[in-house]
C-alpha cells in the first residue's frame, strides 16, 4: 500500500462544498484501489480567513503544502474581502503559494466530453487539448512590482528568461509524448502561442520554443499568434493537442478554452513544478451560491482526477494512473447519461447528487471489471 499526504484548501464561498464533494469521490476511490491510501488534511486559507486575522496562507498552511505530496485547492477569494490598497487578498495568496512551491507549469485541458454543453454547432472532429501556461514570469512576474508615477503613469515589466521558457516546453513536449493526440488523427503536436511578431520578449519564447523542439523530433511542432489562436480555437479546436504560452495569454485563453467545452465548472487545472504540484478548479468562489448546494463539483473533482494522474507518473505508482482514468471515465459517464447534472449546465441536482454519481459510477466499472 501506497500513503500520499494530501493538503486540501477548501477555501472560500463554493470551495468547501466542492471540496466536500470531492472528499466523496476521492473516498470512493480508496474504498475501490485499496493499494491507494490518501492521507487528506484540511487547513483553512484564503479571504474568510483574511477576514478574520489579517492573513491568507498563514505560515503553518504553508510549510503543509510544501510537507505533502499534493496540494488540492478548491476556490479562494471573495469579491468584497480585500487588502488596503483596494486589491483582492486571492492573487497575492495564489502568487505566493506558486512562487513557494516553484510551479512553473499551468496544466488546463480543454476537452469536451459528450453530454456537456457546447456553443459551438461545429466541433469539427472532437475537442480534446491541453493548454500550457507558463505560470512564474510573463506579464505576472511584475505582480506586487511595477511603477506609478503619481496620478499619470503606470508600467509593469514582462519577462522571459530562457531556464524558465525551456522549462515549461518541456513540460508541454513531454505530456505530449504521454497523450494520444489530435482525437481525429492521432497527430502529437506542441503548438507555440506568441506574439512573435511584436515583441522582443515574444520572439525570445518562439526561438526558445524551436530550441527544446529539436529535442523531440518525433513530435510535430508550429507557432501562432495569439489574437490568430483565439479565432482557431473556436473555428477549429481539433486542430490542436498541446498548446504552450506566456503566463497572461494562458491566463485568458484557457477561460475560452473552458467556454467551449461545457464552462469553468467543466474546467480542472494542475500547477506543476520539478517537486510539487498544486490541483484545482478553473472557477472562482461563487459566493452568490455558497451554502445552497447547488455548485457544479466537476471541475474540482476532475482536478483530484488529475492529480491522481501525477501521482502516479511521479511515484510509478500504476494504481493511481488507473484511478485516476476511473475518476475522469465517471466523470464523462455521468455527463454522458445527463440524468444528473447542476444548474449550470441545465440540470436540477445538487452538489452532492452529483458527487454521489461519480462515486457509484466508479463502484460500478471497478466492480464490473472484478
Amino acid at each position: 500500500m501506497t500513503s500520499y499526504r494530501i493538503a486540501l484548501l477548501p477555501g472560500d464561498g463554493i470551495g468547501p462544498e466542492t471540496m466536500a464533494a470531492t472528499q466523496i469521490v476521492l473516498d470512493r476511490v480508496v474504498a475501490e484501489f485499496p493499494n491507494i491510501q490518501l492521507d487528506c488534511q484540511s487547513h483553512r486559507a484564503g479571504a474568510e480567513l483574511y477576514r478574520e486575522t489579517g492573513e491568507t496562507l498563514p505560515k503553518n498552511v504553508l510549510d503543509a503544502c510544501l510537507a505533502a505530496d499534493a496540494v488540492l485547492l478548491s476556490a479562494i477569494g471573495l469579491p468584497d474581502v480585500r487588502q488596503p490598497d483596494g486589491t483582492e487578498v486571492q492573487p497575492t495568496m495564489m502568487v505566493g503559494l506558486r512562487r513557494a512551491l516553484n510551479l512553473h507549469s499551468a496544466v488546463r485541458p480543454v476537452k469536451l466530453y459528450p453530454g456537456a454543453p457546447c456553443p459551438l454547432k461545429d466541433t469539427g472532429e472532437g475537442i480534446d487539448f491541453v493548454i500550457i501556461r507558463e505560470n512564474l514570469e510573463g506579464l505576472f512576474a511584475s505582480f506586487g512590482g511595477g511603477s506609478m508615477v503619481g496620478d499619470e503613469v503606470a508600467t509593469d515589466t514582462l519577462v522571459v528568461t530562457r531556464a524558465g521558457t525551456s522549462k515549461v516546453v518541456d513540460y508541454a513536449f513531454q505530456l505530449a509524448s504521454r497523450r494520444s493526440g489530435r482525437p481525429h488523427d492521432g497527430k502529437r503536436k506542441v503548438t507555440c502561442v506568441d506574439k512573435a511578431n511584436v515583441f522582443r520578449s515574444m520572439a525570445f519564447f518562439r526561438k526558445i520554443f524551436h530550441d527544446v523542439a529539436a529535442k523531440y523530433p518525433d513530435i510535430e511542432h508550429d507557432a501562432v499568434y495569439v489574437d490568430a489562436m483565439s479565432l482557431y480555437m473556436v473555428q477549429n479546436p481539433s486542430d490542436f493537442d498541446v498548446v504552450v504560452m506566456e503566463n497572461q495569454f494562458g491566463d485568458i485563453l484557457s477561460d475560452l478554452g473552458a467556454g467551449i467545452v461545457g464552462g469553468l465548472g467543466l474546467g480542472p487545472s494542475a500547477e506543476v513544478g520539478d517537486k510539487h504540484a498544486l490541483f484545482q478548479p478553473s472557477h472562482g468562489t461563487a459566493p452568490q451560491l455558497a451554502g445552497k448546494n447547488v455548485a457544479n463539483p466537476l471541475a474540482t473533482i476532475l482536478s483530484a482526477g488529475m492529480m491522481l494522474d501525477w501521482l502516479g507518473q511521479t511515484h510509478q505508482d500504476a494504481n493511481c494512473i488507473t484511478a485516476a482514468v476511473a475518476v475522469e471515465s465517471a466523470v464523462a459517464e455521468v455527463l454522458s447519461h445527463g440524468q444528473v447534472r447542476t444548474p449550470d449546465i441545465g440540470g436540477s441536482s445538487s452538489t452532492t447528487d452529483v458527487a454521489n454519481a461519480v462515486a457509484d459510477a466508479i463502484h460500478a466499472a471497478v466492480a464490473s471489471d472484478v
